[in-house]
């Protein structure tokens, strides 16, 4: 098999969802590192990879494929060994896809005003509203819990994606588990992976601790 190599950054939930889906099919990946406070996702020999300059980008032996939930979706279908990641079932598939925009339409979105605001706008307070809105994002995800995972029983790369936002986000935006149960239960059976730390939950919590050490710093300035 060629080998994988993943344009990426740590420290970016897209880039950590597709790290989950890589582990979780077993293969092997070469990470390169796109430090993009450096700007290095602006550099010409990355453009010609991805002309939109955004990150995780897979190189799957020549064949270039970017935006997260393309690369999961890619990386299942032609690599795993069951379809239980990502049903072929209409019905199922429906699921796991409505979760996908979810996550980033909803989650992810939120999550990147408040971040972008404090990071690259040196900010150093989150507006009220904003905050709000995030809140009921959280609320969004914990009434479609109705099962373990967020698209049904089984795990699937939805789960990847929305836990790679909510393990940064939650240490910015608090999620007090006596209002948000359904989600404090989901992620600790994501926790339970073996290698979930590895793959999400470093890099999670330092985003968030990256951003509220920004959000201190600018308050300084």
């Amino acid at each position: 098999m060629t080998k994988l190599v993943l344009y990426t950054l740590h420290y970016s939930p897209p880039c950590r969802a597709v790290e989950l889906t890589v582990k979780a099919l077993g293969l092997e990946l070469e990470q390169k590192v796109v430090d993009l406070l450096a700007g290095a996702h602006l550099k010409p020999e990355f453009l010609k990879l991805n002309p939109q300059h955004t990150i995780p980008v897979l190189d799957d032996g020549g064949t270039i494929i970017t935006e997260s939930h393309a690369i999961m979706i890619y990386l299942v279908t032609k690599y795993a060994k069951n379809d239980t990641l990502y049903p072929k079932d209409p019905v199922k598939q429906a699921r796991v896809n409505a979760a996908l925009h979810f996550e980033s339409g909803v989650l992810f979105a939120r999550m990147r005003f408040i971040f972008e605001r404090i990071i690259y706008f040196g900010k150093s307070d989150i507006p009220e509203d904003r905050i709000e809105y995030v809140q009921k994002a959280y609320r969004l995800l914990e009434d479609t819990l109705t099962d373990n995972f967020v698209a049904g029983p089984h795990m699937t790369i939805a789960d990847f994606s929305c836990i790679s936002t909510i393990s940064s986000l939650k240490g910015v935006v608090p999620m007090e588990q006596s209002e948000y149960p359904k989600i404090h239960a989901w992620i600790e059976r994501l926790k339970q992976l073996p290698y979930y730390e590895e793959a999400n939950g470093g890099g999670g919590d330092d985003l968030g601790k990256f951003v509220l050490a920004k959000k201190e710093e600018n308050a300084k300035a």
